[in-house]
Formats: structure tokens, C-alpha cells, sequence
């Protein structure tokens, strides 16, 4: 088999993998979707009863509606908020079922290394011309597979970031963990998780999405088990950057969000513990949370904490390949300014494609959640321009591949430091500033 036929290998069965196969398809090339999991979807599962502050418009891809519609499918009403389990049944299950997919799917199947075959990285001469490598492990036997491109969307739910400060896991937290006082991260609070937080005292550790979901979910529990107690620690000076646009945010969901949570922590109902790094944890009965603090070292007794501090790629088994990422968030270099959140928390990135995404290692992509790092501002939306652009590059229509183009709503809020302010700022970054939702165009011209 010549390295020009061989498949394209896409790591991971999410919304992300499955539509960079259905546009591999549509563009003639040969898919092959390796999975850890059991079934598609497996990490959406584990949050699958949270749902999401977007509609189904901007969650489902193209390419994949394509592949569905000719089957009897039948779509969700595309103005209505998902639940991630409504992803997996009502959208990732049938696609993945479609003749032109299901054949090209293998669940139980985890990659454990990626690199080019003969050659390590440190192996120039012919490179280009040479197969992906790809050593998965399934069943408890390895199997190597060549690939003429690796496409990595096994995005970064299964690497939390740890709750220490300066990155690193916290005395005591590998502990914690194992005896169930830290829980993992977006439980159900008011279904199957219930009885482990009613009528405790839980702490929230985090400040994004995923905390003020689980904020909210735990102030519906406490309404009808009121010996709950509800904390709240960030690591920051205040909360407001939580509560986002509100009334102004185009996603009405995410708006109210913010307003919800606002209200919570206005009357009292969520306990609030601001410029709190932690230090340490004492197991016990119950758990002793160590932090820095600018009164001096405090001490939080609580029953049991989730934590809601992020993700991070899981890049070890990336390391025989010439990767070029960004250094602070460990997104690839040209993505990795415009997402950075110490920078840029508007909530929208400017679209972008295969020459963004592109790495020293020809043929390897990394795209969706994973290709954001340790960013935190990811929408389903964007991972689908991003393979719709690379599987065009894949398959030689360069004018496709750089025509991105995504139309995402906008937060109402806009905080920046890239320029001092956003008519300083480079005109792809502007956008977030506009008060409608943008349709952007990035073509080979801007070099990005």
C-alpha cells in the first residue's frame, strides 16, 4: 500500500473526531476512528446529564448532518439547549451507526503513541514521504497502524488540572482523591451523585463554566436539603469575570448563567472565598483544605470538594513527533495567542484553520478541545471549522482549506490586554467587541 492510500487516523469518537471523518469522507480520503472508550461519545457520558449553554445549531456539524439526513434521521429542534447525553443519543449514536461510518470506527482502543515508522524525531531525511505510526492498545495486545495523516481529537476530559498551586497537585490531593473527598469534576449533583452531597458541606473549587454549573446544581439541591452548605474558592480577587456578559451575552443560556449565580452569591446561598490558593489537604472524617490567602494561611473543614479548574492535553504520547505549541497554554504557536485566557476572555476565538493548526510534523493535526490546551474557551462550532479546513488541506484544495469561516454569538463582555484596548488589537481579534454575531473570514493572506 502506498503512503498516499493509506488511512487518515482520527483519535478519539466525540462531536470532533466524528465530523473530521465525515468531511474525510466527503473529500474522498479513507477514515480510520480509533477510540478509547466502549462506545462514541464515552467522554461526553461522563457529564452527559449537564447541559450545555448552547443551542443544538452550534453543535451539530455540516458534513455529518449530511451523512444523517439521507438515513431518516430527524433533527432536534435546532433552538433547543442540549443535555450532553441528548449529543450522544440523539446526534453521535445515529451518526456513528450511518454505513458510511460505522465501519470505520474501533471503540477499546487506546492510542499509546504516535510517531513516523523506522524513524524517531530526531530523523529528518525523508520524513515527509514517511507513514504515520500509530500504537494502540486494545484488548491488552498492541497493534501498530500506518497512517498517511493523524488527526488528534481525544480532547483533555481525562486530564484535570490539578488544585495545587504552580500546576502541581497539592500536598495530600493524590489522597483525597483516592479516598473520595475530591470528586471528579462536573458530578451529578441532583441524580446519581445526590446523597454524596446532601446535606454537606461541599466546596467549589474553580471559575468558569463548568463551576457555575455545578454552583447552580448544588443551590437547587440545598433548596430542597437545606442542611447543605455551598463554598465557593478562586484564586482570584473576585468573582464578576464569572458572571460574564449576563443580560448582554447572544447565548441566553450562558447569559443567565452568569445571572443565576450572581443572585446565589448576592443573598448568601453560596459562601465565597476569593485570592485562595491552595496548599494542601488534610484527609479525614471529613477534608482539611490548606490555602494562602492575604490574611495569612486559613484552613476550610469541609465534607467533600469538586473540583472545576480545568483541563490539560495529555501530550506524552505525542513525543516522538516535532510538535510546535505555544509555550503558556500548549496550543499549537499561531493558535495559542489568540485563546490565552490571561490575555483574551471574550469567549469567541477568531476562526481558523489547517495552516494555524499545521505543525513541523507534516500530516499531524491536533484539533478540538486538545487543540486548545490548557484554554478553557472552547465551542464545539470551532472544532468543526477546524477539520472541515483540514481535511480540505488533506486532500489538496488549498483554496477550501483556507477559506475559515464561522459565525459564533458573542459573550457581551470583552476584556483584552493584546492591545490595550480592542481598536488597538489585530483586526481578526477585534470581533469580540462587535455587539452581533460575526461571520469571519480568514484567508491565506492574513498568514495565519
Amino acid at each position: 500500500m502506498s503512503h498516499t492510500t493509506l488511512p487518515v487516523v482520527v483519535i478519539g469518537a466525540g462531536p470532533v473526531g466524528l465530523a473530521a471523518a465525515s468531511h474525510l469522507l466527503e473529500r474522498g480520503q479513507t477514515p480510520m476512528i480509533v477510540e478509547s472508550g466502549p462506545r462514541v461519545g464515552s467522554a461526553i457520558r461522563d457529564w452527559g446529564h449537564t447541559r450545555l449553554f448552547s443551542a443544538w445549531r452550534y453543535n451539530m456539524d455540516a458534513a455529518a448532518r449530511r451523512l444523517l439526513e439521507p438515513t431518516g434521521w430527524t433533527a432536534p429542534d435546532l433552538d433547543a439547549l442540549p443535555t450532553g447525553n441528548d449529543i450522544v443519543t440523539e446526534y453521535l449514536e445515529p451518526l456513528a451507526a450511518t454505513d458510511a461510518l460505522t465501519g470505520c470506527i474501533r471503540t477499546n482502543s487506546r492510542v499509546i503513541a504516535v510517531s513516523r515508522v523506522g524513524m524517531d524525531k530526531t530523523r529528518t531525511r525523508g520524513r515527509e514521504q514517511t507513514p504515520l505510526l500509530v500504537r494502540v492498545e486494545r484488548d491488552g495486545h498492541l497493534e501498530e497502524i500506518h497512517a498517511r495523516a493523524v488527526i488528534d481529537a481525544s480532547g483533555t476530559w481525562a486530564q484535570p488540572n490539578p488544585l495545587g498551586q504552580a500546576g502541581l497537585p497539592a500536598v495530600g490531593e493524590v489522597e483525597a482523591i483516592s479516598q473520595g473527598l475530591i470528586t471528579a469534576p462536573l458530578p451529578d449533583v441532583n441524580g446519581a451523585d445526590r446523597n454524596r452531597f446532601a446535606g454537606r458541606h461541599v466546596l467549589v473549587v474553580g471559575a468558569g463554566h463548568s463551576a457555575a454549573n455545578t454552583l447552580l446544581a448544588l443551590g437547587e439541591l440545598a433548596e430542597h436539603e437545606p442542611e447543605t452548605r455551598i463554598s465557593w474558592a478562586v484564586r482570584s480577587r473576585d468573582v464578576s469575570r464569572v458572571y460574564g456578559g449576563e443580560e448582554r451575552d447572544e447565548l441566553a443560556a450562558r447569559g443567565d448563567l452568569g445571572s443565576r449565580l450572581r443572585g446565589l452569591v448576592e443573598t448568601g446561598r453560596i459562601g465565597v472565598h476569593t485570592s485562595f490558593t491552595i496548599t494542601g489537604f488534610t484527609p479525614g472524617k471529613s477534608l482539611a483544605v490548606q490555602a494562602d490567602t492575604p490574611q495569612g494561611s486559613e484552613i476550610l473543614n469541609v465534607d467533600v470538594l469538586i473540583p472545576a479548574t480545568g483541563f490539560r492535553p495529555d501530550l506524552d504520547m505525542l513525543k516522538e513527533l516535532r510538535l510546535e505549541l505555544e509555550p503558556a497554554v500548549e496550543a499549537p504557536r499561531q493558535l495559542g495567542p489568540i485563546i490565552d485566557p490571561e490575555f483574551h476572555s471574550c469567549g469567541t476565538v477568531p476562526p481558523h484553520g489547517e495552516r494555524v493548526l499545521a505543525h513541523p510534523e507534516p500530516n499531524f493535526y491536533i484539533v478540538g478541545m486538545k487543540s486548545y490546551g490548557r484554554a478553557p474557551t472552547f465551542l464545539l462550532a470551532t472544532g468543526y471549522e477546524q477539520v472541515r479546513s483540514i481535511a480540505a488541506a488533506l486532500a489538496g484544495d488549498r483554496e477550501a482549506a483556507d477559506n475559515v469561516q464561522l459565525e459564533l454569538p458573542e459573550t457581551g463582555v470583552c476584556t483584552t490586554d493584546l492591545g490595550g484596548s480592542c481598536d488597538a488589537s489585530a483586526s481578526t481579534e477585534a470581533s469580540c467587541c462587535s455587539t452581533g454575531p460575526q461571520l469571519i473570514t480568514l484567508g491565506a493572506a492574513t498568514g495565519r
